[in-house]
């Protein structure tokens, strides 16, 4: 198998990017169709509208209405072209991001992506994660190419909630758990290919960031600020999570995320990244780790706040039953638990939740 490596074509980080992005939008389009949803519009979608019009640009804007599923991507396709768009302008968080990927593969054109938030590691990614109309997980979706650009406003992020940017680390966090079980077992990443020496490289670059300045950074985002630290959790968020889930592959803890999707209530009120924080954890007790290995993600976890047990994803009342669908929503053939180094039965991944469930409830009795 051919090994992949990856990588949006620009990647561009500052403070106040959005105020002077006009000549990197311009190498890519003047017509372009500039997609946010309600609150990224206050945030900072109308005062970019309104620069790119001072510039030049002929922007049509359109309101994202919450999930990426087909019948959203497919309503935005139609605009798009009735508009003649030559770009595609994706601004917000990931689903938005996800669904401007898939608009422009739709129409040809090319993309940029603008984070509000360095919540996912879906902005530098040639794949879309396609949701149902009610946010049940449903596909990937996948390109041929990764974005044209990925632009990252520093200082629209550190003005987000900072749960958001804890939910970021947890979704980076996972990569290099997920890349070395996917170096184990020789799989297929993201792309299609087995590992490159540089994928491997730079998810575990991502891992050493998120440990040495996650903390800090999480100050920063509490004062709104932009710090050093701040800006290289972004940059561990963005492109080191992007770069590595993709280029290392993806194992069992994005797989559970997935099955998570299947339960009902609360637990949709969770992130991606607090959901996909447990399937790390499960993934870890899948894998037999050390007790201090696990001990120390569980540490990370619970100082930044994200869910580690049952009661935390708000399923406290979940039935064996249910974590059985759970386990079976995981192992489904499309899914990424098949590139485990050994296999997994959705019997294997009920157990591992309950276990994690336990042990992260009766460690936080000791330490406590």
């Amino acid at each position: 198998m051919t090994q992949i490596f990856g990588s949006p074509a620009t990647y561009e980080q500052g403070k106040g990017a959005l105020k002077y992005c006009a000549d990197s939008l311009g190498k890519l389009g003047h017509q372009p169709v500039l997609i946010a949803d309600s609150i990224v519009w206050q945030i900072a979608g109308n005062d970019l509208a309104s620069y790119l019009g001072d510039s030049g640009f002929n922007v049509q804007t359109v309101e994202f209405g919450g999930e990426a599923s087909d019948e959203e991507i497919n309503r935005i396709t139609e605009i798009c072209n009735n508009f003649h768009a030559d770009l595609i302008i994706g601004l917000g968080g990931g689903k938005t991001l996800d669904s401007a990927k898939a608009i422009a593969d739709n129409l040809h054109l090319p993309v940029a992506i603008l984070p509000s938030l360095a919540s996912t590691d879906a902005p530098c990614s040639r794949l879309s994660v396609i949701y149902t109309p009610d946010g049940k997980f449903d596909k990937y979706r996948f390109y041929s190419k990764n974005p044209d650009l990925v632009l990252v406003d520093t200082e629209i992020i550190a003005q987000a909630p900072t749960r958001l940017l804890a939910s970021g680390i947890a979704d980076a966090l996972a990569t290099n758990v997920e890349a070395q079980a996917v170096a184990q077992s020789n799989g297929q990443t993201m792309l299609g290919g087995t590992q490159t020496l540089v994928g491997n490289a730079v998810a575990q670059k991502c891992e050493e960031t998120l440990f040495e300045y996650g903390m800090q950074a999480i100050e920063a985002s509490r004062a709104n600020v932009v710090t050093s630290a701040f800006k290289k959790i972004v940059e561990a968020n963005t492109l080191m999570s992007g770069v590595g889930f993709e280029s290392g592959g993806l194992a069992a803890a994005h797989a559970i995320h997935n099955g998570l999707t299947a339960l009902h209530g609360p637990i949709h009120e969770k992130t991606h990244g607090e959901k996909v924080a447990f399937g790390t954890l499960v993934q870890l007790m899948l894998e037999g780790v050390p007790t201090d290995v696990f001990d120390q993600y569980l540490d990370f976890d619970l100082a930044l706040g994200l869910p580690t047990n049952f009661a935390d994803l708000a399923i406290d009342k979940v039935t064996d039953t249910e974590l059985l669908e759970v386990g079976e929503v995981a192992c489904a053939p499309n899914d990424t638990m098949s590139e485990m180094p050994f296999t997994v039965t959705p019997d294997d991944v009920a157990a591992a939740m309950k276990a994690v469930n336990a042990y992260s409830r009766a460690y936080q009795d000791l330490t406590n």
